[in-house]
């Protein structure tokens, strides 16, 4: 899946509140007690304050059954789709 280039790529933070704990009717303390994770660390990652480490990449995948990768990934767009609009280019070395 291509990223959105006119827009930033959704957090995986918001995706996990708006896709996963609010259709599953969970709140935050509630997830976060089942992960072993301080309410600050998940409010981080929802409000997009805190990235979403491989570490908490497994822990989003073991408890919802799905892969790692799929926060990973989404991580990555975020950062890159940030990064590029922040990165002041250069020229290429010539050869």
């Amino acid at each position: 899946m291509k990223p959105p280039t006119h827009r930033s790529p959704t957090h995986p933070g918001e995706m996990l509140l708006e896709e996963f704990l609010k259709p599953m009717k969970l709140t935050q303390m509630q997830f976060a007690r089942h992960v072993g994770w301080t309410c600050a660390k998940l409010s981080e990652i929802i409000h997009g304050k805190r990235g979403v480490s491989p570490d908490a990449a497994l822990t989003l995948g073991e408890a919802f059954k799905m892969e790692p990768e799929f926060w990973l990934h989404l991580q990555l767009a975020w950062d890159v789709w940030h990064a590029k609009h922040l990165h002041k280019s250069i020229p290429p070395i010539a050869a």
